[in-house]
């Protein structure tokens, strides 16, 4: 019976939690907060992006990150396609890099997390530079730490559904 039990909690769906973990960042990324904390809001949406195509890679993957990433975009009023661009190339580098290596621990994900939140910013900082926006560049890289110390609250919230 205890078999039985583990199985049934290794073959579950994880969907629902894919789904609702993509609405509550949503709403995490959209709730108003004062000017000067804002800027430091972390990074939710790429965050559990890389979580789930790290950790469900037969749920998620490049399309998975397409979908975000044009959904964070439009919550976030960003030049359409600039997040969608850039967590396609930070999820088809991860899985790249990490395919033949199907045990990944804690310190690896935090590792890819930090270098994923780098990239990302350095590529939304190139497309403002390309697209002639004016930015702070201070304000700009914020999001690093907050990002970095909030990854581990998901993945402990989330590590019940990582295969």
């Amino acid at each position: 019976m205890l078999i039985a039990k583990l199985r049934s909690e290794k073959n579950r769906d994880p969907l629902i939690a894919i789904v609702l973990s993509v609405i509550i960042c949503s709403v995490l990324i959209v709730y108003p907060l004062s000017y000067a904390v804002s800027g430091a809001r972390p990074l939710f949406m790429l965050l559990v992006v890389l979580f789930w195509v790290m950790c469900q890679p037969t749920w998620c993957g490049i399309w998975f990150a397409f979908g975000t990433g044009i959904f964070t975009d439009l919550l976030v009023d960003a030049p359409l396609g600039m997040n969608a661009f850039s967590f396609v190339v930070i999820t088809f580098v991860a899985r790249f890099l990490t395919r033949e290596r199907r045990i990944l621990t804690f310190a690896n994900l935090w590792v890819i997390s930090f270098l994923a939140v780098l990239a990302h910013l350095f590529i939304t900082w190139i497309a403002q530079i390309m697209g002639g926006l004016q930015f702070s560049i201070a304000r700009h890289w914020q999001p690093l730490l907050s990002s970095i110390l909030v990854f581990p609250l998901i993945y402990f919230v989330l590590k019940k559904w990582r295969i």
